[in-house]
């Protein structure tokens, strides 16, 4: 994953924006030549997603630091379990430190939300997919961390497919084109080998979408029974995907109704951080 350089982009617009002018607490305290060790611990149960990030931010700020990772991304972990240990200059880990903090438990936050609701359809043939409801600037890392956890990118962005959404329909509608001819014009300027998906409200008007060749119909907001009807109608002739206010206490009967494809915009979203600390111990290892 490191060596994509949007990674690193990443890591050194977090550090830069964290340590500003420099860290003026610890530069006013702690001698440079101090050292220490300090365990990252994880105090909640929950996947691990992130640690090859975190490293890479106590690297950029001090080459000379010795990680030493016990847990890897996607391991499960409980209150206590140490993810790693930093040893070198105790400036150096107090300078990376929150920023190194921020990305391990929003990205295992997000493993650890998602693998709930993979966990929540286990045994039905269908998968849990994330939405482009990212935190800016850090899609690449927040859909990773959905793969970590067991669940599947829908789109990266903009370019990756044709999705018509409600949107796009209002405007076109306005013009007087119906779903099948808004499908149509979408085949006909799409580049080649591009999926169209269509968002759809009722059961009418997903096999409207379906008639008219859409790769995939997306339902959206609609309740399990309409999903359920849409599924009899059209499994087969196009995937479907269920989407809109699908929450962990739902998404199995959501799963049950026979729909392909879930997707989640909360995985990335509103995903409570795993709480994870650094504890550190003046003195080296030696």
């Amino acid at each position: 994953m490191l060596s994509n350089a949007e990674i690193g982009q990443i890591i050194d617009l977090a550090l830069a924006e964290d340590l500003g002018k420099g860290d003026v607490t610890t530069n006013s305290l702690i001698p440079q030549g101090k050292v220490g060790v300090a365990s990252i611990l994880a105090k909640e149960k929950g996947i691990l997603a992130g640690v090859e990030v975190a490293e890479e931010v106590f690297r950029r700020v001090d080459t000379e630091l010795k990680i030493e990772v016990s847990l890897k991304d996607g391991a499960k972990v409980g209150s206590g379990d140490i993810i790693a240990t930093v040893e070198g200059r105790i400036a150096s880990i107090l300078g990376a430190e929150r920023t190194a903090l921020n990305f391990l438990q929003r990205l295992s936050g997000i493993a650890t939300e998602t693998n709930r609701y993979v966990k929540a359809v286990e045994g039905l043939p269908v998968r849990i997919m994330d939405t482009r409801k990212t935190t800016p600037g850090l899609r690449l890392l927040e859909k990773y961390a959905v793969k970590v956890g067991g669940g599947k990118n829908h789109r990266m962005h903009l370019g990756d497919a044709i999705l018509i959404k409600d949107n796009h329909l209002a405007a076109l509608r306005s013009d007087g084109l119906s779903i099948r001819e808004i499908i149509e014009k979408a085949w006909q300027n799409a580049p080649s080998s591009t999926q169209i998906e269509v968002e759809v409200k009722t059961p009418q008007e997903a096999v409207e979408a379906a008639e008219a060749g859409a790769s995939v119909i997306m339902l959206d907001n609609m309740s399990v029974d309409d999903m359920r009807e849409v599924v009899k109608m059209i499994h087969g002739v196009a995937l479907i995907e269920a989407s809109g206010k699908i929450t962990l206490d739902k998404v199995r009967a959501v799963a049950e109704t026979g729909v392909d494809f879930i997707s989640v915009g909360a995985l990335t979203h509103s995903t409570k951080a795993l709480d994870i600390s650094l504890e550190l111990e003046p003195g080296s290892k030696g």
